[in-house]
């Protein structure tokens, strides 16, 4: 299991981590052998202040892309491509990352579809990039919602789009019979964030929690790299 900073204790801390309007959601647990304790979600501003949380998440699973491409290619990275054949009708939730060019000067070709990621999701991108280094991949994971999802579902997608009320209904029902005491999360009322972040912060924490056992499945099983010696993979 990865270290963590901070003083010695009985059991880890595992997070999951998605953008919201705020800034940043996490959805945490305490994780001490069979043990899986959901805490209380959290917001922070910054994606450094979730890196700089003390005793540190021995697990993130961020939901934000972690390896950047050099050149556009059609369907993203090859993690990309692969995450949406196995996801299926759910597959379009896949977003291909900008070039590193596109993260350094903002401005996004017309012929690149918007990199697949809208506007509005660029600055935490770029949070993300500014603070990430090969090393922060011993503990931060790029993961996504949807797969989570798909793993929690006997490995099948989802039947309905998280866009509409029965996709919502359909992603809760499968986390509250998975996940011991996640209604803490679903729960929580936290100014400017819906209730689709905290089902997507619920998810990946249990990806996180799956990282952190050894248990996750890495797509592609051998990553591809970026000019900055990132690893370009989604984990499940």
């Amino acid at each position: 299991m990865p270290t963590r900073g901070g003083p010695d204790l009985p059991y880890d801390v595992v997070a999951g981590v998605t953008p919201c309007p705020p800034g940043w959601l996490v959805a945490s647990a305490k994780l001490h052998g069979m043990t899986f304790a959901p805490e209380d979600p959290a917001v922070y501003e910054t994606f450094a202040e979730v890196l700089s949380v003390k005793p540190a998440y021995s697990v993130i699973a961020l939901n934000v892309p972690v390896g950047y491409p050099h050149e556009v290619h059609s369907g993203g990275r090859t993690c990309d491509r692969m995450a949406r054949r196995l996801l299926g009708r759910r597959g379009t939730a896949i977003q291909s990352p900008p070039t590193r060019d596109v993260l350094a000067n903002g401005h996004i070709p017309v012929d690149d579809h918007l990199a697949a990621v809208s506007l509005s999701l660029l600055p935490r991108i770029r949070e993300v990039a500014l603070e990430m280094a090969p090393y922060r991949q011993r503990s931060v994971f790029e993961v996504h919602p949807e797969l989570s999802f798909y793993q929690l579902n006997s490995d099948k997608p989802m039947r309905w789009s998280k866009k509409f009320q029965a996709g919502q209904e359909e992603r809760r029902a499968l986390l509250v019979k998975r996940i011991q005491g996640v209604d803490r999360i679903l729960d929580a009322q936290i100014e400017g964030v819906e209730p689709g972040h905290l089902t997507d912060a619920a998810a990946i924490l249990w990806t996180a929690r799956r990282i952190a056992a050894r248990a996750a499945t890495r797509i592609p099983e051998e990553p591809e790299w970026d000019d900055e010696g990132l690893r370009m993979e989604l984990v499940r």
